[in-house]
């Protein structure tokens, strides 16, 4: 499993790379975590409003910060 955080490194998308890091070690599922910082490889994914969480190439939340578990269900129905 791959999950994206895309956003420019404001601190809502520290927050979120940190919560999605933190739902990964909760799930105990094998997952890759990375952040995205180029804006236009942002952009290329139709993302209008940062932060946003995608796993496995799908977007699965932006403009907003979910709680861990929130992202946890999020994993959870990807499997």
């Amino acid at each position: 499993m791959k999950i994206e955080v895309l956003g420019s490194g404001c601190p809502k998308c520290g927050e979120l790379e940190k919560r999605a890091r933190e739902a990964v070690r909760r799930s105990g599922m094998k997952a890759e975590v990375e952040h995205i910082y180029d804006f236009s490889e942002i952009v290329a994914r139709n993302v209008v409003s940062t932060p946003a969480l995608a796993v496995d190439g799908k977007i699965v939340s932006a403009g907003r910060l979910p709680s861990v578990e929130e992202i946890v269900a999020m994993l959870g129905k990807r499997e």
